[in-house]
């Protein structure tokens, strides 16, 4: 299993940290000076509680990926579990992004480890917990869809068709439903530009 995009999309997150904005030097536009651009310090932008445990829940994603490519799971798991136990802001949306991107790593881990209930119960947490409609909320329910096309397949090996193809429709239902959200979130980009 590939889990790239993971690193990629919080690295997406980490990178909100490097906003460039303006500062008008001397009071700017309104004295008639003139404005200076220069990159704002994380710690300006979105605060030091926040960054340090956005930079811990890093290190733990980095231990993860490291146990993962030596295929232990087990250790990968607990490190992914770090993540949700970081005390974070109350209120920030980037705390709601990590937690739900590492519930869906979590579920994913769980997933190849037969724990199909333990990994509808991280996936559904984090569905049930989001304020808000993200990328990372899509992630959790195309996770949601992975694990019931694994419980289909295990209800196939088992002999039960009947309740496999329910399992297989209600993966169907999931990725749907991720599908809208990135539509919506799309269109509101497109609009924005």
């Amino acid at each position: 299993m590939k889990y790239g995009w993971h690193a990629a999309a919080f690295a997406v997150l980490l990178t909100i940290a490097n906003v460039v904005f303006y500062v008008g030097s001397r009071g700017g536009a309104s004295t008639g000076q003139p404005s200076v651009t220069r990159v704002a310090e994380p710690d300006e932008v979105i605060g030091q509680e926040l960054m340090m445990a956005l930079a811990q829940a890093k290190n733990f994603h980095h231990k993860a990926k490291v146990y993962m490519t030596d295929g232990n799971l087990a250790e990968a798991t607990t490190a992914v579990r770090q993540i949700l136990s970081l005390r974070f802001p109350p209120n920030t949306p980037e705390a709601d992004d990590v937690r739900n991107d590492a519930r869906a790593l979590l579920a994913k881990l769980l997933i190849s480890q037969n724990q199909l209930e333990e990994a509808m119960r991280t996936v559904d947490e984090g569905i049930a917990q989001s304020p808000r409609e993200s990328f990372f909320v899509a992630n959790l329910y195309t996770v949601q869809g992975e694990i019931h096309e694994a419980r289909a397949l295990a209800l196939d090996t088992g002999g039960e068709q009947a309740k496999a193809a329910e399992e297989r429709r209600s993966a169907i239902t999931s990725y749907d439903k991720s599908i809208k959200i990135n539509e919506v979130l799309q269109k509101k980009l497109m609009e924005g530009k």
